[in-house]
């Protein structure tokens, strides 16, 4: 099963060897990751050409996601990959907020000769390219905050772990199978090295 789109949006902040490493670094990496999921962005990929101020949008976009997400997490531990840079969580939720409300969307009908009725949903006023993707995004967030997989959210307590993930199975404590290792091996170091 895919993540959903805001589990995503979040996971392009991921751990490396020399600490966290941002997928939307640059216009080239938002370009990428936006072509990897055009489908649920409604964004047409062969022509999304993103400019630095919208990468820098949609960076401060992610950033209020996250905040909302280690706030969903509470009482546990947020993830540590910026935990002490998120807005605070009033001005993240008004931001989310905000972004989803710029672009209001309305049903649409579409249908083909060659098939039945499809509804879509499309943005009710003319918007920009830049305020739909970002409405997207800000929208999918507002929708997995408000639904029943917010329950299963998790920061992986993994060490220098920084992804969120929605439990799969009561037993599940972290991101991958690699997390755990990482984690049961740091474990095993502790306990022999004080030993």
């Amino acid at each position: 099963m895919s993540d959903p789109l805001a589990l995503r949006f979040t996971q392009t902040v991921r751990a490396s060897r020399d600490g966290p490493a941002d997928a939307l670094a640059d216009t080239a990496g938002l370009a990428a990751w936006v072509a990897a999921n055009a489908g649920d962005l409604g964004v047409d990929a062969a022509t999304f050409t993103p400019s630095e101020s919208l990468r820098e949008e949609v960076v401060a976009l992610r950033q209020a996601v996250r905040a909302l997400f280690a706030r969903a997490v509470a009482p546990g531990e947020p993830s540590s990959a910026d935990a002490a840079r998120l807005p605070r969580f009033t001005e993240a939720l008004a931001a989310v907020n905000a972004t989803a409300m710029a672009v209001p969307t309305a049903p649409r009908l579409d249908w083909p000769a060659d098939s039945g009725p499809v509804a879509t949903s499309e943005p009710a006023v003319a918007v920009s390219g830049s305020a739909r993707l970002r409405a997207a995004l800000a929208s999918a967030a507002v929708e997995f905050l408000a639904g029943p997989d917010r329950e299963r959210l998790r920061a992986c307590p993994a060490p220098r772990c920084v992804i969120y993930f929605v439990k799969e199975h009561t037993r599940q404590e972290w991101c991958s199978v690699t997390c755990g290792n990482r984690a049961r091996a740091a474990r095993h170091y502790r306990q022999h090295r004080a030993g």
